[in-house]
């Protein structure tokens, strides 16, 4: 049994609003009829929380294990909010790969980079507070600390952030203002990307395609610090899930990889949000909708059967 559906190609449209397509799948590699029936249960449920959703969603998942992908409006470019982060963090990782600077090296806190919102940063001390890059991150990506991501643009240049995603083909996750940068953002200069190419960069990232695999596990322990997030909202506590959320007015998107049994990528975007809870809720849904069907993929056999200490030999 084949359950393939075409992606709908559209001219150029001005809006995103009007830029809806149905969710497509599925594995690019041979796959069972059974495990082809659950992946268009998951590209059901998919198209009914976008349905249920007042806003612009965009989606892509894919199986880590095989290469199967699920798409929503996956070449839409949508404001990323902090979820841009992820490409910042990229970077520090790569140049301090290539010996440009360590994420030892230390940097002493100045007024000067202080932006509101900044609860962490803020508290610390001006002039005498010294901290490193790593320290840095953690803040950047912990609690999402606007001050402690600009200095690190400041540090790493935001012109090599862009030259990273460019160097992997990606023409359409960009940084172009550094945090809390209001101005810039009322000239049109967003950090942007679309669900595909936020897709393909945690792909090559986990493949081992930026870092060597030392680094590479450290950055996605990085990732994976705890924080306050929507993709882990209905997901077990001991998954690990290296993710950074992103909201602003009308915005929320979620990007991460969920290391469930099988593990697979997640990104979701949403704009025009008439309510922003329920974009965080949607999020928070969709993911649980995916956890299902990777948990499951990953527990039983090719015949759909799980054995566990728990059940019998029957």
């Amino acid at each position: 049994m084949t359950i393939f559906r075409a992606l709908l190609v559209l001219p150029p449209l001005m809006s995103l609003a009007v830029a809806q397509t149905s969710p497509t799948c599925c594995p690019k590699s041979p796959t069972t009829g059974k495990e082809a029936v659950l992946w268009h249960k998951l590209e059901t449920e998919v198209r009914e929380i976008d349905a249920r959703l007042d806003a612009v969603m965009g989606v892509a998942i894919e199986d880590l294990s095989n290469g199967g992908t699920l798409f929503l409006n996956p070449d839409e470019i949508f404001p990323q909010a902090s979820s841009i982060k992820i490409a910042v963090l990229a970077e520090l990782y790569h140049q301090h790969q290539e010996g440009k600077l360590k994420l030892d090296d230390l940097y002493t806190v100045n007024t000067a980079d202080l932006v509101a919102d900044s609860n962490i940063m803020g508290g610390l001390t001006p002039g005498v507070t010294r901290i490193t890059n790593r320290g840095l991150a953690t803040m950047m990506i912990a609690v999402s600390d606007n001050s402690a991501t600009n200095v690190l643009i400041d540090r790493i240049g935001m012109e090599n952030v862009n030259a990273l995603l460019e160097s992997l083909g990606l023409h359409h996750v960009r940084l172009q203002r550094k945090m809390m940068d209001l101005r810039a953002a009322v000239e049109g200069r967003e950090n942007v990307a679309t669900p595909r190419e936020m897709m393909t960069l945690l792909d090559a990232l986990y493949r081992n395609k930026v870092l060597n695999p030392g680094l590479t596990d450290d950055f996605f322990k990085m990732l994976s610090t705890p924080k306050d997030s929507w993709i882990p909202r209905y997901l077990p506590e001991d998954v690990r899930i290296a993710n950074k959320p992103g909201s602003l007015e009308g915005v929320r998107t979620d990007s991460g990889v969920i290391f469930a049994k099988r593990p697979y990528i997640l990104c979701v975007m949403t704009t025009y949000l008439r309510n922003e809870r329920d974009g965080e809720e949607a999020i928070a849904q969709l993911s649980r909708a995916a956890y299902r069907t990777f948990d499951r993929l990953g527990r039983a056999s090719v015949y759909g059967r799980v054995i566990s200490s728990a059940n019998s030999s029957k």
